[in-house]
């Protein structure tokens, strides 16, 4: 006969992680299959297997469940759930899973190496081989359990370790939050009473501002009425000299020494009593002056270049794209030509000015100083130097030969959107977004005066050519003309309904051009001081105007991505299309044989 041993796991109510295994011997007696009589076997109702279409799960546990009543083995109560064991584990068994589960392949392999050959030998005596009491394999299914369990708490507390870290982070949250109401609502508080103080304060003053408006008004009346009767003084006193000068002698005999000595006293306080009544020369009321104060040429000069321009130029009305340079890496501002060369330079909002040849593209110089962006820029009437005009409230003054900065006018409140040089070339113009203009001296370095009537920003400024005239175009809807000489406003213009973005002479000085920012664009009669021709140019904002130089085509700098021409002999609107981006500023050359434009694309284009 033959012996086999098998190696089955057991099975119960309850398997472990690492369950019990047990050895089962069965004897197979050496037989020949033909000698063998075969007899029918009654099947056992105790041993029954039920339907033969049970599975073989089922079945295992039908056999064991018949093993289990036979044998008569206790069972546990099923609530303990520990793991039952019909047979005892034998000691081989027991240390291959000791072995195992401790993780000693080496040993492992060693005593299955002895063991089988010794058993090969037949050194080995099976019989005398004790089973392992059910209490240590009891012992160990209840130590598998409890490590397992082990883990698990473990899992549970990290778990409960990291619910405590995040509700102490929400509490400190909380309490954080809370802390910046209580601040917010004290700040609050504390606010709401000052201004209650402050109006209280306010209301204080009010019976004082007029009582003292009252006497101020009470002061300029009597200033009136003391002018008046000095100006009758004066003129009572010069009636009187003159009479006196009329007046001759009835003798002819000279006057003794104590008489002609008494006409010299009498004389004498006659002419310091004249004096004090003498009225004041009005230039001892003109503002201080500075010793380097420069002097406005007088206002009849004509323009020197209106007649070479009609001789050279010709009228141009369908312009194409010819170049694109790309110039700046953000958006192009302004745009300024060279009064005699074919140079320009643009400004952007990357805090540069860069000086480019045309129709080349070359560039020739790059200038930066200014700490935010760049919004407008003019060329010297000489072409030595540049002004340009920044968001950080200065404006500078660049010198090409130096290749720097030599002079900087602080003195707006707010960012500069434009500025303009005085043909005379002493004298820069500037405007801003606190609602005002002002008047530089660059020999003093000094603002000579400071332009205000606007009740919004202004938005460009420009001089009349050869003229101590400015205009100046205002977000307030109104454009106006003023006297550099005094800083006083001349005239002003109504009929925008938007704010007016720019504005502009033509070479003549009779005709001026605007653009709002709901595309409007308007021509006035500067002599008549009314609008003559309205175009809507719209939907779209238009940023700035300029005239050919001949003065019959409008350049129109539209949001929409697109140049406007504006023949105005035929009235007809047409669109250059090109730039990829919003258009910001426009302008022709001397010849008006090329348009130039910049973008908020970056880009300025040539058009020919």
């Amino acid at each position: 006969s033959c012996t086999c041993t098998y190696l089955v796991r057991e099975t119960g109510e309850a398997i472990m992680e690492e369950g019990a295994f047990y050895l089962e011997r069965v004897s197979v007696s050496e037989y020949n299959e033909d000698d063998y009589q075969y007899e029918e076997v009654q099947p056992d109702e105790d041993w029954s297997l039920g339907d033969a279409s049970e599975d073989l799960e089922s079945a295992m546990k039908a056999v064991i469940g018949q093993l289990e009543e036979t044998e008569a083995t206790p069972r546990r109560p099923a609530s303990t759930k520990e793991a039952q064991t019909k047979h005892p584990e034998i000691v081989d068994d027991f240390l291959r899973n000791f072995l195992i589960k401790m993780g000693m392949h080496k040993t492992f392999d060693c005593f299955q190496t002895e063991w089988y050959e010794m058993m090969y030998r037949g050194i080995l005596n099976l019989e005398q081989m004790a089973f392992v009491p059910d209490v240590y394999v009891q012992n160990q299914l209840l130590d598998n359990e409890l490590k397992s369990l082990r883990k698990q708490i473990e899992s549970y507390k990290q778990a409960a370790f990291k619910a405590a870290e995040i509700v102490v982070k929400l509490q400190k949250e909380r309490d954080f939050h809370r802390m910046q109401y209580r601040r917010v609502v004290q700040e609050k508080n504390r606010l709401i009473g000052d201004i209650k103080r402050v109006k209280k304060h306010y209301a204080s003053y009010e019976p004082a501002l007029k009582q003292l408006n009252d006497k101020y008004k009470t002061a300029l009346k009597q200033k009136m009425l003391t002018s008046l009767e000095r100006d009758r003084a004066v003129a009572e006193v010069t009636g009187l000299q003159a009479t006196l000068r009329n007046v001759k002698p009835e003798y002819d005999m000279p006057p003794s020494s104590s008489s002609s000595q008494e006409l010299r006293e009498t004389q004498d306080d006659r002419k310091q009593d004249s004096e004090a009544l003498e009225p004041r020369q009005p230039s001892k009321y003109v503002r201080s002056r500075h010793p380097n104060d420069s002097e406005f040429p007088v206002d009849t000069r004509v323009n020197p270049y209106l007649s070479q321009i009609k001789a050279t130029a010709s009228h141009k009305s369908g312009y194409r794209l010819a170049s694109t340079l790309n110039v700046h890496e953000l958006p192009v501002s302004s745009l300024a030509l060279h009064p005699r060369k074919q140079v320009i330079v643009t400004t952007g909002d990357d805090h540069l000015w860069k000086m480019w040849s045309l129709p080349s593209g070359d560039i020739m110089m790059t200038g930066e100083g200014h700490s935010d962006w760049l919004s407008s820029c003019c060329f010297h009437p000489g072409g030595g130097k540049l002004a340009t005009g920044s968001g950080d409230t200065t404006v500078k003054i660049w010198d090409f030969a130096k290749g720097e900065c030599v002079l900087t006018f602080e003195g707006h409140s707010h960012a500069v959107w434009g500025c303009a040089w005085h043909s005379c070339g002493d004298f820069l113009a500037s405007c801003s977004m606190d609602n005002t203009g002002k008047i530089w001296d660059l020999n003093s370095e000094r603002c000579r005066y400071t332009l205000r009537g606007h009740a919004d920003a202004v938005n460009s400024i420009v001089f009349l050519p050869f003229s101590n005239t400015l205009l100046t175009s205002s977000a307030d809807k109104t454009l106006s003309l003023w006297d550099a000489r005094t800083g006083l406003c001349a005239q002003t213009f109504y009929g925008h309904l938007h704010s007016c973005n720019d504005a502009n002479f033509n070479m003549m000085g009779d005709t001026i051009v605007s653009c709002d920012s709901y595309g409007t664009v308007k021509l006035w009669d500067v002599r008549r001081m009314t609008a003559m021709l309205t175009i809507d140019a719209g939907p779209h904002p238009s940023n700035q105007v300029t005239f050919d130089p001949l003065g019959r085509l409008v350049a129109i700098a539209s949001n929409d991505g697109s140049v406007k021409l504006l023949d105005l002999s035929s009235g007809k609107l047409s669109d250059l299309v090109g730039h990829e981006d919003a258009v910001q500023c426009v302008c022709f050359d001397h010849k008006g044989e090329y348009l130039i434009s910049g973008g908020s694309d970056g880009t300025l284009r040539l058009w020919s």
